[in-house]
């Protein structure tokens, strides 16, 4: 199955209810701006002139030039919206486990007084299976589509982009607040609560009490990231909030 029908199939799958409140990668939309190109589907005349050509079968694989203006406007400013709303709204459901974790007060005795009709470690699991795979899924998307942009264009600009996501910190398998995620659940026992091994697949903190600290997750479609928790301009612990409010 290729990952276009596999992304259609998760977008209307049993967490269907959970992503229509949410953004998520325009998988398909972005194909068709990629095989809508006018530089790609164009050809040249004598006289130089791009001239569309009347179908897609005398096209090549991919085009001869190294940037498209139509592609890069319609193409990357679109996704550049998607992976900002993604990553934002992954960071503020995280932080709201993380405030039932920590809450005090009225709030806390509420929670208690709940854990007695539901269970709430549970409950728990459940939305940190559906989180992860919703940033999971959609990471896996956007590295795809832009590697088909890279074939397509015969460029690096896909490639770049990526590294651009990364500096403005929304590349969302580097977001902190999937570090925060893991460090929660090992912290409170919830990598040992129902079917969390089928739903996080497996997390654990290495040499905790030496000098480079290492949180390491096994992510859904057998992705493994390695996190030093090593502050690389204080040479310090980093302080995860996860890990120290109990």
């Amino acid at each position: 199955m290729k990952f276009g029908e596999t992304f259609t199939e998760y977008l209307h799958g049993e967490e269907e209810w959970f992503l229509e409140k949410c953004r998520f990668v325009e998988y398909k939309k972005l194909k068709k701006v990629l095989k809508k190109c006018k530089t790609c589907n164009s050809t040249k005349s004598d006289d130089g002139q791009i001239i569309p050509s009347a179908t897609s079968s005398s096209l090549s694989d991919s085009c001869e030039c190294k940037a498209c203006p139509w592609c890069d406007q319609m193409f990357f400013e679109e996704l550049m919206k998607e992976a900002t709303d993604i990553a934002g709204f992954f960071r503020s459901r995280v932080r709201h486990l993380l405030h039932l974790h920590v809450a005090t007060g009225m709030q806390r005795y509420m929670i208690r007084l709940r854990r007695c009709f539901t269970d709430e470690k549970q409950a728990l699991v459940q939305e940190g299976q559906i989180l992860i795979q919703y940033i999971t899924m959609n990471a896996i998307a956007i590295r795809k589509i832009l590697k088909k942009y890279d074939k397509v264009h015969s460029s690096e600009n896909g490639k770049n982009f990526k590294l651009k996501m990364r500096a403005e910190r929304i590349e969302l398998l580097h977001s902190p607040w999937l570090i925060e995620l893991g460090a929660f659940y090992l912290n409170s026992g919830l990598d040992n609560v129902g079917n969390f091994k089928n739903s996080f697949g497996r997390v654990a903190c290495e040499n905790l009490n030496e000098d480079q600290p290492v949180l390491k997750l096994m992510l859904p479609n057998s992705i493994e990231l390695e996190y030093d928790l090593t502050c690389a301009i204080c040479l310090v612990i980093k302080n995860l909030f996860a890990f120290f409010h109990k």
